[in-house]
């Protein structure tokens, strides 16, 4: 038996062909994403140690955590890391040297005042130089560092970007103006920020401080160790020197690497989860095909099975001859999924440190032994599996009734079992659905979803006869005989139609199901910019870091500002039980001129009373009504009372509390950074203003200035970019259900060989034959493409029920030229799928294909 699968395989290669393609592609994405990740994160953890081989013990000032970022905090709050404590630290035994980092973001402007690198990896540094007046943690590559306020150093890289030379005049910018400083130098640098896109930016310690923190303090204290000295009994000694430890973190340079090595560890299997999940996906759909291809090849071998039947093969010997044929076609597939994958691997990262300038580390191409276990195992387990059920139907084959019938027809029995369980399962789903939808449950529509899918799969057989007839009119009145051929060919197998189309669905549900999700959230950000905003403008930093506080007072200055708010989120703690509470601080006299403000209870103008505004939600959650006194203590210490005045509805500028400015701000912390600042002018939105904010925040890089447009443009390039990335992972298993409708298709020519041939006798000319084809496979990519555009729906419409509490008043949009373009798209891929089909069919011989019988 092991031989005659053996012999089948090698006689039906070219049927077997798309299967093996489907499973290859699917392993393909599975090695690629295990290789890549894998890759990436050796590279990467390569790169972070070395920023750590020179580092013993690090102390960390955890008050200071964050201030290079808000621009806030003084020597005064409390223990803070100096340089007399650096110079205790440095002579401890065992300590060769120590230094004090301070850091924080730093924005470098190109020539023309764009942002060189993105947001979030913009560095601010300080330089500290040993007695050769260089750092060894920034090796020079060009000229000096850093010696006094006027002076900075690049990385080399960012220099290069910006056009920069040693001596050029560098605009630079922190959270507020632009600071133009001369370039001394440039270094190199293994900070993985840097390196994936980053810049860096090194100034003297003394203008570092005052920049990030307060003079003479720093955030950090990085201790070198003498050869041979034991990090343990260093870090003992350091946590010793402290009187009050517990406002530090003090932790070994080992340490902080492992904890380096586990983040990038967690962060490459987030990556790595997702991907798999599309590569799952697309093996998903493979089922599909291999199950209908070894279904297709038991229905075609039946006399040949009944005769091995009638010589004395037992059933399972019948089974395991075309399991053993599914081992054979999933090893090969996978191996060649396998060297696939490899070159997948290296071609994303060549493509993401290329065109896409991604600058990931590089590292040589990890090819792990549990990555070829995974990949080959995984591809040959779903071949196995997904052939055997048609393993089960080619044993049940009766020797005697198997020769004289060419394909034994499925009982209505087991079609009325099939519709029974796909009831019961599309009926939890949907009560799934609807259960998550109100509930607003984004795991229980995920659940409703999946099940809803898997019992509309049982049913296609069902629905296959039904929505393909609503074709059958159209077909039969634009492409007569043809036409009505191809719609009594595609019924006439439930459910091999079903199992092609349902490859198609799946890709096509989940297209629908994102593209829906999409343009609602779109619709819902547009409504809520709209709506919730009276301000012409938002003044932020680009990277959600804080702007200095002396950015309001210059914007409220710019001519043509009619009103402004700086907004700032100022903590409190509750007497009571010293829970802390986020109050969001305006000014009392412009706020209700540049946000929509609605109020349930209470007075509207309670702001300019002194008293809060609670939205309802919160006031729910926190049971506050209005009149209810919060006893509180401040930043600075000092204890007051603050009274609930209103409850408004929540919007995108109203959440939790908000409080005046005026009763709060003297009690915030000194320098306490702005979240943002509104703005109205007298003309509205104009070129104009814009460039008036620009120019009084010293057109720094960091900041944005965005009107109503930019936030609308922005929000839609965030979806347009999820999509886009969405559409491209899923790409596999549309390109997957593609070959399966090859797949189907030239096996059902084969399969019919003697009735085309008998068309053909009969006057239906090759013309006619091949439209038979095309217009059967049509239908069969449009059945799928329907399905999946309802499920899709549906599924979207679940979804979008779920994030009623992000985006208020969220409704379902179903945008109808693109829901129209899949259904054209499917149309499409029906067509081009049968191009091989139809052409074979239609040079059938006849008298071979009526001897073929």
């Amino acid at each position: 038996m092991y031989r005659t699968a053996l012999r089948n395989v090698l006689a039906h290669k070219g049927r077997l062909l798309m299967t093996a393609l489907a499973v290859m592609l699917g392993t393909a994405f599975v090695a690629g994403t295990l290789v890549f990740t894998d890759t990436l994160g050796n590279a990467l953890r390569s790169q972070s140690a070395k920023s750590y081989t020179d580092i013993t013990v690090t102390v960390s000032d955890r008050s200071a955590v964050g201030k290079g970022y808000d621009h806030g905090g003084t020597a005064d709050d409390g223990p803070v890391l100096t340089d007399t404590v650096l110079t205790s630290i440095a002579a401890l035994p065992g300590a060769a040297d120590a230094r004090g980092v301070v850091s924080g973001f730093a924005g470098i402007a190109d020539r023309k005042g764009a942002l060189i690198g993105d947001g979030f990896s913009t560095t601010g540094t300080n330089y500290v130089p040993g007695a050769d007046g260089t750092d060894p943690r920034y090796p020079l590559v060009d000229g000096r560092g850093p010696r006094d306020s006027g002076e900075i150093a690049l990385d080399a890289r960012t220099a290069g970007k910006g056009g920069y030379k040693v001596g050029d005049t560098v605009r630079v910018a922190v959270n507020g103006p632009v600071m133009e400083l001369r370039l001394t130098g440039t270094v190199h640098t293994n900070d993985p920020r840097v390196a994936s896109g980053g810049s860096l930016a090194a100034f003297d310690t003394a203008t570092a401080q005052q920049l990030y923190l307060s003079p003479g303090r720093y955030a950090e204290i990085d201790v070198r160790g003498k050869p041979g000295a034991d990090d343990t009994a260093l870090l003992a000694a350091v946590k010793k020197a402290f009187p009050e430890p517990d406002a530090f973190d003090a932790r070994t340079g080992r340490e902080l690497a492992a904890e380096q090595d586990r983040m990038i560890q967690e962060g490459t299997k987030w990556l790595s989860t997702a991907l798999l999940g599309f590569a799952g996906i697309a093996l998903f759909v493979g089922v599909f095909i291999i199950a209908n291809t070894f279904t297709m090849l038991v229905a075609q071998r039946t006399r040949e099975l009944a005769l091995l039947r009638a010589v004395g093969a037992s059933r399972k010997q019948i089974t395991r001859s075309v399991q053993v044929e599914a081992l054979l076609v999933g090893l090969t597939a996978s191996l060649g999924g396998l060297l696939a994958g490899i070159g997948i691997a290296t071609g994303l990262r060549a493509l993401l440190n290329g065109p896409m300038e991604a600058n990931l580390p590089d590292g040589p191409l990890v090819i792990g032994p549990s990555t070829v276990v995974w990949s080959v195992g995984v591809g040959v387990a779903v071949t196995v599996l997904a052939a055997w059920l048609p393993a089960r139907r080619a044993s049940r084959i009766a020797p005697v009734a198997a020769m004289s019938s060419v394909e034994q027809p499925a009982t209505q029995k087991s079609l009325l079992i099939r519709n029974i369980i796909g009831l019961l399962f599309s009926a939890a789903g949907a009560a799934g659905l609807l259960a998550g939808a109100a509930t607003k449950e984004v795991k229980l529509v995920g659940l409703g979803a999946g099940t809803l899918l898997i019992g509309v799969f049982v049913l296609t057989p069902l629905l296959s006869r039904p929505l393909i007839a609503l074709f059958a009119p159209l077909l039969h009145g634009l492409f007569g005989t043809p036409g009505r051929l191809a719609r009594e060919n595609a019924v006439r197998n439930p459910r091999r139609t079903a199992a092609t189309a349902s490859a198609l669905t799946i890709g096509v549900t989940l297209i629908t199901a994102l593209t829906v999700v999409g343009a609602s959230v779109n619709k819902a950000v547009d409504e809520a910019t709209a709506h919730d905003r009276e301000a012409d403008y938002t003044v932020a930093m680009a990277n959600f870091s804080m702007l200095s506080p002396e950015v309001a007072p210059q914007i409220a200055k710019t001519p043509g500002v009619t009103a402004m708010t700086g907004i700032r989120t100022v903590p409190v703690k509750a007497v009571a039980d010293g829970d802390t509470s986020w109050l969001r601080a305006v000014d009392a006299a412009a706020f209700d001129q540049l946000v929509t403000v609605k109020v349930r209870e209470g007075a509207a103008d309670a702001l300019k009373q002194g008293k809060l505004l609670a939205t309802t939600g919160y006031a729910e959650r926190n049971h506050l009504t209005v009149g209810s006194v919060l006893d509180v203590t401040y930043p600075d210490g000092t204890r007051g009372t603050l009274t609930v005045g209103a409850l408004v509805e929540q919007n995108t500028e109203l959440s939790g509390l908000t409080a005046p400015d005026s009763v709060v701000g003297p009690h915030a912390a000194p320098g306490t950074g702005l979240d943002k600042v509104l703005v109205k002018g007298a003309n509205g939105e104009d070129a104009g203003l814009k460039q008036a904010l620009r120019d009084a925040t010293g057109g720094n890089p960091l900041i944005a200035v965005k009107g109503e447009k930019d936030i609308k443009a922005e929000s839609r390039q965030m979806v347009t970019a999820v999509l886009n990335m969405m559409y491209g992972l899923l790409g596999m298993s549309v390109v997957i259900a593609v070959l399966g409708v090859v797949n189907t298709m030239a096996m059902s020519v084969f399969e019919r060989r003697r009735e085309i041939g008998m068309l053909r006798a009969i006057g239906l000319d090759r013309r006619g034959v091949g439209r038979m084809v095309r217009l059967e496979s049509l239908l069969i990519a449009l059945f799928g493409g329907l399905v999946g555009v309802l499920l899709g729906i549906v599924t979207a419409w679940a979804g979008t029920r779920t994030l009623a509490n992000v985006f208020k008043d969220m409704t379902m949009v179903v945008p109808p030229l693109r829901i129209a373009g899949f259904l054209v798209a499917a149309a499409l891929i029906g067509l081009l799928a049968a191009f091989w089909p139809a052409h074979r069919a239609a040079r059938t011989d006849i008298l071979d294909a009526i001897k073929s019988g």
